[in-house]
Order: C-alpha cells, then sequence, then structure tokens
C-alpha cells in the first residue's frame, strides 16, 4: 500500500477517494492544479513524511462508516460511533467544501449562477449542522449516556431542564429535516451533481464533495433518527417506570 500510494498522483488519490482531499487541504498539498505529481513528489516538496501520509490516508479510508454494526451497539457506543465518524466528518470536511466553493463561485460564477445559490444554501447547512451537533454533543448525547448509567447502577437521574427526551429529540428531528431540504436544493441545482468533462478540477471535486456529504448525511441522520432516538426514547420510558427519571 506503501508504495503504491506514494507513486500515485494527487489527482488519482482524489480520484479514488474523494475524502482524501481533505488530508491534502490539511497539509497544503495542491491536487487541483499540481494533482500530476505523484505524492512522493509533493510531500518532498513540502518536506512531508510521505509514510506519515500514507498512513493518515489508510487510516481515513478504514473510517468509512461500517453501518451494518449499529443494530447491535450499546447506545454510549452508538453515540461515539456517530460523533467519530458523522460529526468528526462534518467538521473536517465542511472547510474544504467552503474554500473549493468559494473558488468555484469566484471563476465560474458568472457562467454557472447555480454555483452562488449552491455556495449560500451549504454555507446555510454548514452553521445550522455546527449548532446541531454542539446541542447534541452537550445536551442531548450526555443526557442518553446518564440514562445508560442509571439503568446499569440502578441510580437517578439528575432533573433536565427539557422535560422528556422526546422534547430535545423532536427539535433534532425538524433541523434533520431542514438540512435534508436544503440538500434536495443543492442536487437538484447541480443537476445531480453532475459537471462537464471540460470543468476544472476544483469544480469537480467540489460536485464530488457534495454527493458525499449529502451521502454521509442520509447515514448520520438514518443512525439518529432510526435507531439512536428511539432506542433513547425506549430507555427513558422504562427507567420512569422504574422511578429512575
Amino acid at each position: 500500500m506503501l508504495e503504491k500510494l506514494r507513486k500515485t498522483t494527487l489527482a488519482d488519490i482524489v480520484t479514488n477517494n474523494i475524502r482524501s482531499a481533505i488530508i491534502f487541504e490539511e497539509l497544503r498539498l495542491d491536487f487541483c492544479c499540481k494533482g500530476r505529481r505523484t505524492l512522493e513528489e509533493a510531500c518532498a516538496g513540502k518536506k512531508l513524511d510521505v509514510k506519515k501520509v500514507v498512513d493518515e490516508l489508510v487510516n481515513l479510508a478504514n473510517c468509512e462508516r461500517d453501518d451494518q454494526k449499529v443494530n447491535t451497539m450499546e447506545l454510549n457506543s452508538l453515540i461515539d460511533h456517530i460523533v467519530d465518524n458523522h460529526h468528526q466528518y462534518v467538521r473536517r470536511i465542511t472547510p474544504v467544501i467552503s474554500a473549493h466553493s468559494d473558488k468555484v463561485v469566484s471563476v465560474h460564477g458568472e457562467n454557472h449562477p447555480e454555483t452562488v445559490q449552491i455556495a449560500d444554501l451549504f454555507l446555510a447547512v454548514r452553521d445550522e449542522l455546527e449548532s446541531h451537533m454542539m446541542k447534541e454533543e452537550r445536551i442531548l448525547f450526555p443526557y442518553i449516556k446518564q440514562m445508560v448509567h442509571a439503568r446499569e447502577k440502578s441510580e437517578q437521574c439528575y432533573p433536565t431542564h427539557f422535560g422528556t427526551i422526546g422534547n430535545p429529540i423532536s427539535i433534532m428531528e425538524l433541523e434533520h429535516v431542514s438540512a435534508g431540504e436544503s440538500f434536495d436544493k443543492i442536487r437538484e441545482l447541480s443537476g445531480n451533481y453532475s459537471v462537464s468533462g471540460k470543468a476544472c478540477n476544483t469544480f469537480k471535486a467540489l460536485y464530488s464533495e457534495l454527493k458525499e456529504f449529502e451521502e454521509d448525511l442520509h447515514r448520520h441522520i438514518h443512525l439518529e433518527n432510526n435507531i439512536l432516538f428511539p432506542r433513547s426514547i425506549e430507555l427513558e420510558h422504562k427507567l420512569l417506570q422504574k422511578g429512575f427519571v
């Protein structure tokens, strides 16, 4: 794997796995205008350890969600899975998409006005998701973990300011709908993320990143709406019956 990747061009690496763009952007490795360089050549130019970069790329590829296991995960593990995979993915990729979107708008916005609308929609989704994830990580998820602890230790849960867990969950679900609808519009404006063969690498990368972002968003929302939230409501109901809530 090391030898193969180090001899592969940056452009081909990103083409094969768009998530690689996250690593390259963080390391300031230009896969767009200088994408014909091999990874080894690009790392040498930046005085980077190519083996460490390959390790990062492999680790990123290995972080592809294995959502086949989530049905059997304990709630705490499921929460950690969501945060470590989906929340962290959002936080790492949104600056990359925003930068590519800004560049595409500045270069192609006049001839492709839809890219301006796409940029505005993505900015709104980015801000909404950041607030959304913060509420989950600071309020909802800790309470779910507290309920798990109460069940395991037969202890009382601390009182909350939001009443039953169904209240914050209903808000989270509404925000999921909003993000999903915004991406419906982005997909429509982009022609289902299709670009002409003559489009520049940044334009192609942007649409690939947006497409993957939407796919990840769908998995992310599925894990919460259809698995985490119902199981958390069920747990709270059982704790209420035992007088622990």
